[in-house]
């Protein structure tokens, strides 16, 4: 993965694929350059025996390919950086994922543009699951939901081209200013 986004994207994705109905996805950036990067989703969740193995890049759960570079690749991105990883899951209940990286550090990959990999996953699952799209820093906070969002347009879909480019314009004003690191 190039950058940050790609791996909120990948992550994401993993959520969707376990059935989830809701994917929050989080961001906390401190003052001293450290990133939080969260997703919490209420999916299928993994066994204690799949879990155990799933930062190996020879587990995955596809059936079209022996290889899963997701999970492994974060993990990598995170610790090359002086961050850390961890994951938590059980069956029938969801995973949640987190990973820290020291935007300081030399070896920190870049962010990317997160705000458009935030508005593609709405854009590409207009129906479901719902997002829960969080930021927070010293300085701000930031929070969008599809769930208000739904309530407000009463039917109206979420890839409607007004609602997207109304979407684009909320997530940029919000997001951009906590995640941009100077």
């Amino acid at each position: 993965m190039r950058d940050l986004s790609m791996h909120v994207l990948d992550i994401a994705q993993n959520s969707i694929k376990a059935k989830a109905k809701l994917v929050a996805v989080a961001f906390v950036m401190d003052g001293n350059g450290k990133l939080v990067f969260s997703v919490q989703d209420d999916g299928c969740g993994m066994t204690p025996e799949f879990l155990s193995r799933v930062t190996d890049p020879f587990t995955t759960s596809r059936t079209t390919r022996k290889v899963g570079l997701g999970i492994p690749m974060l993990k990598q991105s995170a610790e090359m950086c002086g961050g850390d990883f961890g994951i938590e899951s059980e069956v029938g209940v969801g995973t949640t994922i987190h990973a820290s990286f020291d935007t300081r550090n030399i070896d920190c990959i870049p962010m990317g543009d997160i705000c458009d990999s935030l508005l593609t996953l709405v854009m590409l699952n207009p129906d479901q699951p719902e997002f829960l799209f969080q930021a927070t820093s010293p300085t701000a906070e930031a929070s969008f939901d599809t769930r208000q969002l739904r309530e407000v347009l009463g039917g109206v879909p979420l890839n409607e081209p007004d609602v997207i480019a109304w979407m684009k314009e909320s997530i940029e004003e919000e997001f951009k200013p906590i995640l941009e690191v100077s």
